[in-house]
C-alpha cells in the first residue's frame, strides 16, 4: 500500500504519540498563547480610536481619526500575517491595496471605501474574545496534562513538605480526598497521559479557526483573487496568441520564399532548354 513517506523514512511511531513532541504542536501552542496579548492590543486600539472618532464626528476631526484607525488596523494586519506565516506556516498573500485618490482627502476616502480596511477592523474586534478562549483552553489542558502525567515524580513533595499524603482532590469539614497510594497515583498519571495525547489535536482544531480568520479577513477577497486569476489567464492567452501569430507569419514568409526560388529555378531550366 502506497504512503506519503518513502520506505526508508516512514515514521515508526504513531501520529498520536508523536504529536505532543512535534515542533508543529509547540508552534501552534505558542500562536494560541500569543492570541491573548495580540488581541488585547488590537481590541484596545480599535475601540479607543473608534470611540474617539465617533465622538468627534460632530466636528471635522472625527474623520481623520477614523481614517487613522483604519490605517492602523491595516498595519496590524501585516503583523498578523507575518505571525501566521512564521508559526502556522500559513502563507497568506497581501490583500489588494487601497485605491488612493489625490491628496489627503483622496487617501481618507479610499480607506473608507475599501472593504479590506473594515475587514481588518472586524478582525481586531474578534481576536480579543477568541484569544481569551484559546489562551484559557490551551493553558489549562497543557498544564494539567503534563502536571498529572508527571505526578508520580513530584508526589513526594506533599508528605515531605506539606504534611499531606498527596494532592488534595476534595476536602470539607467531614472528609478529604487525596491523590495518594499507588492506585490513585497511577490513575492520575493515566489521566494526564490522555490529556497530553489529546491536547495537540485540540490545538490543531483551534488553529484551524485561526487559519480561517486570517485567510478570510486579512487576505485578499475572493473577488480580487478571481480578478487576478482572470488577468493572469488573459495575459497567458495574449502571449500564446502572439506566439502563434509570429509562427504563422514566419511559416508564410518561409514558404513563399521557397516557392519563389523553385519558380526561378524552373524558369532558368526552361530558358536553357529553349
Amino acid at each position: 500500500m502506497a504512503t506519503g513517506y518513502p520506505e526508508q523514512t516512514r515514521p515508526r511511531v504513531p501520529a498520536v504519540l508523536r504529536a505532543p513532541l512535534e515542533g508543529r504542536t509547540w508552534r501552534e501552542f505558542l500562536y494560541l498563547i500569543l492570541n491573548l496579548p495580540t488581541g488585547v492590543v488590537c481590541f484596545t486600539f480599535a475601540v479607543a480610536m473608534l470611540s474617539c472618532g465617533a465622538g468627534l464626528l460632530i466636528t471635522f476631526l472625527g474623520v481623520p481619526v477614523l481614517a487613522a484607525m483604519l490605517a492602523g488596523c491595516l498595519g496590524l494586519g501585516h503583523v498578523e500575517r507575518a505571525r501566521a506565516r512564521g508559526l502556522l506556516r500559513l502563507d497568506v498573500a497581501d490583500p489588494e491595496p487601497v485605491r488612493r485618490g489625490r491628496g489627503l482627502m483622496g487617501w481618507v476616502g479610499g480607506l473608507f471605501r475599501s472593504g479590506v480596511s473594515w475587514r481588518h477592523v472586524l478582525y481586531a474586534f474578534l481576536l480579543f474574545p477568541w484569544g481569551v478562549f484559546t489562551f484559557c483552553v490551551c493553558v489549562v489542558l497543557w498544564t494539567y496534562g503534563w502536571a498529572a502525567l508527571t505526578y508520580p515524580l513530584w508526589q513526594w513533595v506533599f508528605p515531605a513538605y506539606v504534611h499531606q499524603p498527596g494532592l488534595q482532590l476534595y476536602g470539607d469539614v467531614d472528609h478529604s480526598v487525596y491523590l495518594d497510594g499507588p492506585f490513585k497515583v497511577t490513575l492520575t498519571a493515566l489521566a494526564g497521559l490522555l490529556l497530553v495525547l489529546g491536547t495537540p489535536w485540540v490545538i490543531r482544531g483551534l488553529t484551524a479557526v485561526d487559519r480561517l480568520m486570517v485567510r478570510g479577513l486579512l487576505g485578499p477577497s475572493r473577488l480580487a483573487t478571481r480578478v487576478h486569476e482572470l488577468e493572469t489567464d488573459r495575459g497567458t492567452v495574449v502571449d500564446t496568441a502572439a506566439a502563434d501569430l509570429r509562427r504563422i507569419e514566419r511559416d508564410l514568409h518561409d514558404g513563399a520564399q521557397a516557392r519563389l526560388v523553385a519558380l526561378a529555378m524552373d524558369l532558368g531550366l526552361a530558358k536553357e532548354k529553349l
